[in-house]
This record gives C-alpha cells, structure tokens and sequence, in this order.
C-alpha cells in the first residue's frame, strides 16, 4: 500500500494573502508543513501542490518536491485530487494542509492509522475532545459529532449536540486533515456543493450528504493553525518562549 501526502498551496488566500511563503521563525511557512510531512513515517512520499511559480521556487529551493496544479481549483481538496490523477500507483492521499505548521507526527499517523492496519475507509479526518468551553460557541472551531462505530454523523460550527437537560455535549473539536483512498478522492472531486455545505461552509459536509464515510481518527489535542497575521504573531511568540528568548 502507498500513501502519498499532498500539501496544497495557494498565494491568494483571503485572511492571509502570500502566507506559505511568510517566514515563521526564520523558515517560509510551506517548509514547516512539508517538513512536518516528512516527519510521518507512514508516508511513502509528499509533495507540495500549488499554482504559484514563487512557491514552487522556495519548495525546490529547500529540497522539497512540488508539482504545478491549475489555477482555478476552488478547494484543497481539488488541488489535492489533480495531483492524485498523476500518481495512479497511490492506495492513499492525505491532504496535509497548508495552515499546519505545527502538526505532529503522531497526529498525521493516527490520521491513516486505519489504512495501515488493513482497513479501508472512504474517507478519514482527525478529532480531539474540547476543553476549553467557550469553543462550543466559537464558530471558528468546528465541532463533530460520530455514531457508535467512530463514523462521523455531522460536522458544524454550532455547538452539538443540543444538551437539553444540560448535562454538558459529547461534540469533538474537529481538525482540518483527511486522507481519502484513492478512488473516493477522484468521486469527491466531481461531486456538487450540497445543500448543508453552502449553509456551514464546510466542504466535509458535501461527502456526508453524498453518502461517502469518514472516519473519525482521535489525537489528544489540537495545534496552532495559521490562518491570519495574527496567527503567526502568536506562532512566533509560542516559538520565542519556548527558547526563553
């Protein structure tokens, strides 16, 4: 079985335009995540996808590999699935977004951990319990609810379930990584936007709604994403206080 990770890129992100080549800690962001890839043994190869010639200019200049896509894909999850048509020896793809600097090794392997022990989900994502309370409410974090098999039911950025006896809910904190087999990325690539996905804004949704199963893989906590400038400002400082500087 081979399992290929696909790091996708792009210049023109709304909340932070040219942030995978941003420098954190001395370092563009794009090495971080590529790097941190690299880190997951379960990974027979990654590559950088992106539709910017700077980017593949950095990758190569810091020895990554990296692969030109178009440039009018909407999603990751697009970008991702072009990449996938040219490795048709790949069982595997994991989409290792560009916004996870900070994503451990242990996370990615427990990611495709079902993959490599013989199972083969459609789809597989990552989850950790919420501690903190007032993320319930954050829409920024989205939560997610599995049924007794470890099957994702929903995905929202309301809290869920409704505790209406207000014994506290049993969501999860959802974070942003999937692996598909091979064949399910390619199906998901041409299917529509749904109904539930357009109200949440979350494309996840769009598998659910078209029967596709994602399993849900657990880690122990979330890491800092970077999604705007403040992000990285709060990276950074993380970084500096870690080194007593």
């Amino acid at each position: 079985m081979k399992i290929l990770a696909v790091v996708p890129v792009r210049m023109a992100a709304v909340r932070f335009p040219g942030k995978p080549l941003v420098h954190l800690d001395g370092r563009p962001i794009v090495e971080w995540v590529y790097d941190r890839a690299r880190s997951c043994s379960a990974f027979d190869e990654v590559v950088v996808a992106t539709d910017s010639e700077s980017v593949v200019e950095c990758v190569e200049a810091f020895g990554g590999a990296v692969e030109m896509t178009r440039d009018d894909h909407e999603t990751g999850s697009d970008r991702v699935a072009e990449v996938a048509e040219r490795h048709p020896d790949a069982d595997v793809v994991v989409n290792v977004q560009g916004d996870q600097p900070f994503a451990t090794a242990d996370m990615l392997e427990a990611l495709v951990h079902p993959y490599v022990a013989g199972e083969s989900p459609d789809m597989t994502t990552l989850a950790c319990p919420i501690t903190d309370a007032a993320a319930i409410s954050d829409p920024n974090v989205v939560k997610l609810v599995h049924d007794v098999h470890g099957n994702a039911l929903y995905f929202s950025r309301s809290p869920i379930p409704h505790a209406r006896d207000g014994d506290g809910g049993s969501a999860l904190h959802h974070l942003g990584l999937y692996a598909f087999t091979r064949d399910t990325l390619l199906r998901f690539r041409d299917l529509r936007p749904t109904p539930l996905e357009r109200i949440e804004r979350l494309e996840q949704l769009r598998a659910l709604e078209h029967g596709i199963q994602i399993r849900i893989c657990m880690t122990d906590k979330s890491v800092l994403e970077i999604n705007t400038p403040q992000d990285l400002e709060q990276a950074q400082a993380r970084l500096d206080a870690e080194r007593g500087r």
